[in-house]
């Protein structure tokens, strides 16, 4: 009776053990596996060694930062995108995905381990100086609302010089009246300006006004080419 109460408590207790690790996936996770791939791949490229931010590299030196980490990384602050997710469909993005976010919150949540086996780590990235985006040519400079007297395929947006409005939302008033979100900037900075190019070339008739432009700021409209017919 004993043997079998026995056997009886040690499957409850690793039945409870399963669903304390269902409940808490950050404890499978470690810096030298899962969290590191995620580093290098999104952060890396400003947070190392010669970069312009302290360097993000090792599990080391990303013990100190922790807290401020998981702040910056829930509130979608870093990387810095500079726009809300969700307002225009991007093939640039380099914001995290919500299941890295979840992934980075989980493991700090944990402790944030290192891991036991160093052997599993990835191969530390390499860095090439980053070569400035040229607007191409057939870009339309707007420095406020316009209206466009000729059809236009929009293949991105390139904002510069916006200064304190760190803030926008960029639409478009089609000639028929429906209005398409553009882009939405949020805390962007001319310090990481950059493109928006979008996964799909949108086609802006003749008549259409883009609008939310602030005033002293600069929006290029970056051409691109005519969408594919579907089935072609």
């Amino acid at each position: 009776m004993r043997q079998v109460t026995f056997a009886v408590l040690v499957v409850l207790g690793l039945g409870l053990l399963n669903t304390s690790h269902a409940h808490n996936p950050g404890a499978y996770l470690s810096w030298n596996r899962e969290i590191s791939r995620v580093f290098y791949a999104r952060c890396a490229n400003c947070h190392h060694e010669g970069g312009s931010a302290f360097s993000l590299m090792t599990y080391r030196e990303v013990q100190p930062h922790l807290v401020a980490i998981k702040d910056q990384v829930l509130g979608r602050k870093m990387p810095p995108w500079g726009a809300v997710k969700g307002f225009g469909d991007f093939r640039n993005d380099q914001g995290l995905t919500q299941e890295e976010i979840e992934l980075i919150g989980g493991w700090i949540d944990q402790d944030a381990p290192k891991g036991n086996n160093p052997n599993v780590l990835p191969p530390l990235p390499k860095f090439t100086r980053g070569v400035a985006f040229s607007t191409p040519k057939g870009s339309i400079d707007t420095t406020g609302d316009i209206t466009l007297d000729r059809p236009f395929i929009l293949d991105g947006l390139l904002p510069q010089k916006m200064g304190n409005a760190s803030t926008a939302r960029i639409l478009a008033a089609f000639p028929d009246g429906h209005i398409e979100p553009l882009l939405w900037l949020y805390e962007y900075k001319d310090a990481i300006a950059h493109p928006f190019l979008y996964r799909n070339p949108i086609e802006l008739p003749a008549g259409t006004s883009i609008r939310g432009v602030p005033r002293g700021g600069e929006v290029f409209l970056l051409p691109g080419r005519k969408p594919p017919v579907k089935g072609r």
